[in-house]
């Protein structure tokens, strides 16, 4: 039992980890074209007189920025979604808590200690998270660029 258990657990990860491994080197094919892109565009404004040089990498400037806005705009549209979702939550445990302590006034003093007891527990438990961002894992990357700009 306790070898079949390792064996699932390492099948797991080794899963996990060629997912990864596809996800980098899918992440290191689009650099590779990117850069590409790049040597191409460079290579054609060298033959560019100045003025088109110049105008050239302005539009690419302005190309990468909106591509930047838009990425940003999308970002911000989920935390509002998901601002949304934590204030809908809010008012629900506000209003438990409201109804909880409503019911306190009935309630007598030794069962309301028991009470006590059992939502100090309960908070326990639905305090078990890492952060308050929900994120697809493919987003990572984005994310932390927009955090560090």
């Amino acid at each position: 039992p306790f070898l079949r258990l390792l064996e699932a657990q390492l099948q797991d990860e080794r899963k996990e980890h060629e997912e990864e491994l596809e996800a980098l080197k899918n992440q290191v094919d689009a650099m590779k074209e990117e850069l590409e892109k790049q040597q191409q565009a460079f290579l054609q404004t060298l033959q560019l007189s100045p003025e088109a040089q110049v105008e050239f990498g302005l539009q690419q400037e302005m190309t990468r920025l909106t591509n930047e806005n838009l990425d940003l705009k999308e970002l911000l549209e989920k935390l509002e979604k998901n601002e949304k979702k934590l204030k809908k939550q809010l008012k629900i445990y506000i209003k438990k808590v409201q109804d909880f302590e409503a019911s306190q006034v009935a309630v007598p003093a030794e069962r309301r200690q028991h009470e006590r007891n059992m939502q100090v527990a309960v908070q326990r438990k639905e305090k078990d998270f890492q952060g308050m961002l929900e994120y697809y894992k493919e987003d990572e990357p984005l994310l932390i660029r927009n955090l560090i700009t």
